[in-house]
């Protein structure tokens, strides 16, 4: 059945939100309530009559309303479909149909409210000026990365000398606020390296100079925006005795550390060349996120649009479903754990300007993903396997797999575009800093 539904003009309620009018025929809409409630005479069971022999007064007071709701959903389906194709309207997210009163005698009326995509009209980039980190991988970062391996397999052996940074200690200690003890002040037995941070400066700086078997008091004041509201600001007494002092022994770089690295033989040469390989990996692979990072930021300058506000809900709860599997598998209660949408608004909004910025990116320079760019990128991510062929048919196996990273070639292009286009600017990054080490 057609059904002669139809709208009037759209209204601009704000930059992206429309206002829609639509009219459903009373008559047809009648017509289409009279043709449900026939076929579903023919299947209705009642006691007492046979199937397709229940009278169509009791078809009617038992499923008259259902038949009139599924009608009149279906035919403002199609009268907003045909406006959106008649006015060519591309809708974000789902309308909201909302009842008119009006004397119509002849219609129903109702108005749809909606969002629609912005239209992005692309910036010129090729002003704009991105800084384009870049660093060199030599002997020096080599011995970083090693000499950061052996403090990974640091040893403690116990000294009779005092503790210094570095050091090991393991103490007893008793905080007093006013002269009584206060919670979490007070502890046996507790293991810190000094210099790390586990403990607040104040504190470690009291403990350096100690051997083990001494002991002291001390006032220390607790920074104002400590995290515990009650001791904030607050000067308070520790007693603490050191228990032992250990210091750092870092391993030789021998055949034993290589093996321990995985280099089975123990050929140090071997470990040195498969450290460099994985540091020069890891080093491309931030430096690439770092730049990438500079595209995104410049494209959103370069590119400001409205985004709906159905897309950045729809996203707001994608990034709350993420988080709340990451935090199951990390083995947290989440439903112990409120999460709130505004936590994930500006993510969100953010993520969602870049799709469609890239969107038309993509479309208008053509910067679509290759075959033989996908299956270079599958290959490189699988090199750092012990089976890189197994991992290259794992990608290949389900299109979906492929589509993620269809999705990275697609940024690598738009990067590659941006830095061909924009004014680059090259920047030396610290190694430390890139590899997030500290100093």
């Amino acid at each position: 059945m057609e059904t002669n539904a139809a709208s009037t003009n759209v209204q601009a309620a704000s930059p992206l939100e429309r206002r829609l009018d639509l009219l459903v025929p009373i008559a047809e809409l009648d017509k289409d309530v009279d043709q449900r409630l026939k076929r579903m005479g023919k299947n209705v069971k009642v006691p007492g009559f046979r199937p397709g022999k229940v009278p169509a007064s009791m078809v009617k007071q038992q499923y008259g309303e259902q038949a009139r709701h599924e009608a009149l959903n279906d035919a403002l389906d199609r009268a907003f479909g045909e406006a959106l194709r008649t006015q060519q309207l591309r809708i974000a997210g789902y309308p909201k149909i909302e009842p008119k009163t009006s004397e119509n005698t002849t219609h129903v009326e109702f108005s749809a409210v909606f969002e629609v995509y912005p239209e992005v009209k692309l910036g010129d980039l090729t002003v704009v000026e991105i800084e384009r980190p870049v660093l060199e991988v030599g002997a020096a970062e080599i011995d970083n990365t090693i000499q950061i391996l052996r403090k990974q397999r640091v040893k403690h052996e116990p000294v009779e000398r005092a503790a210094a940074k570095g050091d090991r200690v393991v103490i007893d200690f008793l905080g007093k606020k006013g002269g009584e003890p206060f919670q979490g002040g007070q502890a046996s037995d507790y293991p810190f390296v000094l210099g790390e941070g586990a403990m607040l400066a104040d504190f470690e700086n009291a403990v350096i100079g100690l051997k083990a078997g001494e002991a002291k008091t001390f006032e220390m004041t607790f920074p104002e925006d400590y995290f515990s509201k009650d001791l904030a600001g607050q000067t308070v007494t520790f007693d603490i005795a050191v228990k032992s002092v250990s210091e750092p022994v870092l391993p030789e770089l021998d055949a034993e550390f290589a093996k321990a690295l995985g280099v089975e033989d123990g050929d140090t040469a071997k470990m040195r060349l498969e450290i460099e390989t994985n540091l020069r990996r890891e080093v491309k692979k931030r430096l690439q996120a770092k730049i990438k990072d500079q595209v995104m930021e410049a494209l959103l300058k370069a590119n400001p649009i409205d985004v709906p506000n159905a897309l950045v809900e729809m996203e707001i709860e994608r990034l709350m479903q993420m988080a709340r599997q990451d935090m199951e598998q990390r083995g947290m209660k989440v439903k112990e754990f409120p999460m709130q949408p505004e936590w994930f608004a500006d993510q969100a909004k953010r993520r969602v300007s870049l799709g469609l910025i890239l969107a038309e990116l993509v479309k208008v320079n053509e910067l679509h993903a290759k075959s033989d760019q996908v299956k270079a990128i599958v290959e490189e991510s699988a090199e750092s396997y012990e089976h890189p062929e197994e991992v290259v048919r794992w990608y290949y196996a389900q299109p979906q797999r492929l589509a993620e990273i269809e999705g990275v070639a697609v940024e690598d292009n738009v990067v590659a575009w941006a830095l061909a286009t924009a004014k680059v600017v090259d920047k030396a990054v610290v190694f430390d800093e890139l590899m997030g080490q500290k100093s």
